[in-house]
């Protein structure tokens, strides 16, 4: 099996790092919710899309290094190297901000992922050689598509729903937050041990 995980807010969660950059820059209401979306609600119904815009850089970018890992997606990851289950990390982010100070989000990506130690040894099943961050959604579409995958995790529905998403590619939506319950066209995972006992039900966690 091979299998392909998207890498922001999938891999990596967010929550409290969009909301401690925004509140240390006077952006929010210190009692915004401290989910991302809650900060990105806050700015775009103030009128301030280019706020969020440059915070999106900072955090993918800067800040990535204090970034977390989801619960229990380290422990999925060993389970596919124990399984022999091939996993591609693809992503759709930009190299650059498209706003605010210059890096290269990519490297970003690629040291947080050397931050957690799953490049260390053949047990996590996980292979730099098979993490790719794509420019354009297209592109990671393609990208899904030429590396074969039969099942893909994402945060984004419209990503799993777009009509040049591969043919026979089981899609898997995932929701942290239960704030697409009431979503039928893909199956919802909430959370990582989740997905480890659909795909290994025997004994997955």
């Amino acid at each position: 099996m091979i299998v392909g995980i998207d890498f922001d807010n999938t891999i990596v969660c967010y929550d409290g790092l969009f909301h401690q950059a925004a509140v240390s820059r006077d952006l929010i209401p210190v009692e915004t919710s401290p989910a991302k979306e809650a900060v990105r609600d806050v700015l775009r119904a103030t009128g301030r899309e280019t706020a969020w815009t440059e915070l999106q850089g900072l955090v993918y970018g800067h800040e990535m290094q204090r970034a977390s890992p989801f619960g229990g997606v380290a422990a999925f990851l060993k389970r596919c190297g124990d399984e022999r289950v091939v996993v591609n990390v693809i992503s759709h982010r930009t190299r650059q901000p498209f706003a605010g100070p210059a890096i290269d989000m990519h490297d970003a990506a690629r040291q947080w992922l050397n931050s957690q130690h799953w490049f260390s040894g053949d047990d996590h099943g996980l292979d730099p050689q098979r993490v790719y961050f794509e420019e354009t959604k297209a592109d990671k579409l393609g990208r899904i598509a030429a590396t074969g995958c039969d099942l893909f995790i994402d945060d984004l529905p419209e990503l799993l729903g777009d009509p040049a998403f591969p043919n026979g590619v089981t899609r898997l939506l995932f929701d942290p937050h239960a704030t697409r319950v009431g979503m039928t066209e893909f199956q919802r995972v909430g959370s990582w041990p989740e997905v480890t006992d659909l795909l290994f039900p025997q004994g997955g966690r």
